[in-house]
């Protein structure tokens, strides 16, 4: 009996020691790690590592701790750690079961710096049972990374940055008012409205169009006649259409006393229900609320007026103050002031440029693709109108695209001195923080610049540098630059990238680098070969980014690959 009792206590201990060593043997099989490859994401490289324990293999009185870790030259990056006990342990962490195993599920997010381009993710176990802390080996799990996301640098150097744009107008469409006004049930002219201080002005304005035809051009004079809504229906509709008449007529004269051609229009409202609701609102009655609940409730203009004089406190405040206001005739002259042509701008600036306006010396800048002209007319506009932020973003704008990032965070700093809230110069300081990759800092000016004409496109590049790649891919459709090239390859959009990269008119060195990209993406070799072979013929430097990209690892030992990254 007692030698079968010993037996048992051997057999026992025998296989408690089968079960440790069991757990001392982890293997890269039981865990699954998604991406395959490791990516960064924006600014991070996300992983989820999917584990199976066998059955049989989890100590019942053990604890197993696994630390992700992220190693790469100089240093490593720990992620947080996830613990699991046993089935004879006391404790609070996750239960796995001897007979039938378990699953778990880890999340872990590593902050991306260059070095871990070339990188690989351990699992770090530590095992204790009891008092006793077992040492079990890393295991490798994965591979990493891919860094294709942080191009956005080197693709936002080239993009569309924001330019603050001249408001010049060669031809610019004027109007100048008046206001012939009619006593009640009447539309006779009298010679006191004919010489008001409106109708005086109105005459001057003529006289100055038909006197200076080089630079204004008559479109016509149109006139709108009205009745007020008191009164019946079709003698207000009568008054309305002799007070047309009359003004129409007057007009004539007027145009023939000036000495110039012009085309009169004329129109008029029998009851003006519009401009009454709106003086009505305008002014300080006490009922007014009430009256433009009426005026909501009927639209018969008879049952309309006389809702209104049941209001009887009210109604002579409105025969005083408001009705008197719509018996009458607008005449509006419209016309047009014509600028100087491209030719008078550029003599006059070569005279003296001070005699420009603003908008003319800006509108001068874009007539020509001489870059030192450009940089010389925007000096000068800064030299005129020190206090406009538009020259000096220019100015910045040019030092940036030539990648003179110093002098164009110069420029934009006084651009941003003179005014602190404007778009273009928020989306191009927004830019600067982007090619230091200060994506933060980048965000803070371009949300603020979102309303500049260049806004969407500056927020798809921000969009890529911080993994939103859908959204990228949105706002930067149909801009085919590379920025938007990218965005459609990051979010494995390959059909719609191709489009962009057969659209883009002057790919550079970058351009077919993501060429590359998109070809290892999709198998298609010839893209691969083609786009490394013209980006390192015009950037030698991305023959060694390109050895040590995992975008192209499956092509490191084909020597086609390697005789063009020599």
């Amino acid at each position: 009996m007692l030698k079968k009792l010993f037996l048992l206590l051997v057999v026992a201990a025998v296989m408690l020691s089968s079960c440790s060593s069991k757990m001392k043997s982890m293997k890269a099989e039981y865990f699954t790690v998604t991406p395959g490859v490791l990516e960064v994401v924006g600014s991070e490289i996300p992983a989820v590592v999917d584990g199976r324990f066998p059955e049989k293999f989890f100590d019942k009185k053990s604890v197993l701790t696994i630390t992700p870790v992220l190693k790469y030259e100089g240093g490593e990056a720990i992620s947080e750690p996830v613990t699991f006990q046993g089935e004879k342990v006391r404790g609070n962490d996750r239960t796995i079961s001897y007979d039938n195993g378990g699953s778990f599920k880890m999340k872990m997010q590593y902050d991306y710096v260059p070095e871990m381009e070339d990188a690989e993710l351990y699992l770090r176990f530590v095992i204790n049972k009891g008092d006793k802390k077992i040492e079990v080996p890393e295991v490798k799990i994965a591979d990493g990374c891919i860094a294709t996301s942080q191009l956005y640098r080197q693709t936002a150097a080239a993009a569309n940055i924001a330019v603050g744009e001249d408001a010049f107008q060669r031809v610019i469409k004027q109007a100048k008012e008046a206001n012939i006004m009619f006593l009640i049930q009447q539309a006779n002219l009298r010679s006191s409205e004919l010489n008001s201080t409106d109708m005086k002005e109105f005459r001057a304005t003529l006289k100055d169009v038909a006197t200076d035809s080089e630079n204004k051009v008559l479109d016509g004079i149109q006139v709108s006649a009205y009745a007020s809504p008191d009164g019946e229906v079709k003698l207000n509709d009568g008054l309305a259409v002799v007070r047309e008449l009359n003004a129409a007529k007057q007009m004539k004269k007027e145009l023939k006393k000036a000495k110039i051609d012009g085309v009169v229009d004329s129109e008029y409202t029998a009851e003006d229900w519009e401009g009454f609701k709106t003086l009505v609102s305008q002014s300080n009655l006490p009922d007014k609320e009430l009256i433009l609940r009426l005026l909501s409730m009927y639209s018969d203009p008879e049952e309309r007026e006389q809702q209104i004089k049941n209001i009887s406190s009210v109604y002579a405040e409105l025969a005083e103050e408001i009705l008197p206001k719509l018996r009458r005739a607008r005449v509006t002259l419209n016309y047009q002031v014509i600028g100087r042509s491209d030719d008078q701008i550029k003599a006059q600036y070569a005279q003296n440029p001070a005699e420009l306006s603003l908008e003319e010396i800006l509108y001068l800048s874009i007539l020509t693709d001489n870059e030192a002209e450009q940089v010389a007319i925007l000096n000068t506009a800064v030299k005129l109108y020190p206090n406009d932020y538009r020259a000096y973003n220019n100015l910045g704008a040019i030092a940036y695209n030539n990648g003179d990032y110093s002098a164009a965070a110069n420029y934009l700093a006084k651009a941003e001195k003179v005014s602190k809230s404007a778009p273009e110069v928020m989306v191009n300081l927004g830019y600067l923080e982007l090619l230091k990759g200060n994506v933060a800092e980048a965000e803070n000016y371009m949300t603020k610049g979102a309303d500049a004409k260049a806004g969407d496109e500056a927020l798809g590049n921000l969009y890529i540098a911080q993994g939103e790649y859908g959204r990228a891919a949105d706002l930067l459709k149909g801009k085919n630059t590379n920025s938007a090239l990218l965005a459609q390859v990051l979010n494995n959009n390959y059909v719609a990238a191709r489009e962009v990269l057969e659209a883009i008119e002057t790919p550079d060195a970058m351009t077919y680098y993501i060429k590359a990209v998109l070809g290892a993406r999709t198998s298609n070799v010839s893209f691969v070969y083609d786009g490394l072979k013209k980006a390192v013929e015009l950037d030698p430097s991305l023959a060694k980014k390109a050895m040590s990209d995992l975008e192209f690892a499956k092509f490191v030992n084909d020597s086609t690959f390697c005789d063009i990254l020599k």
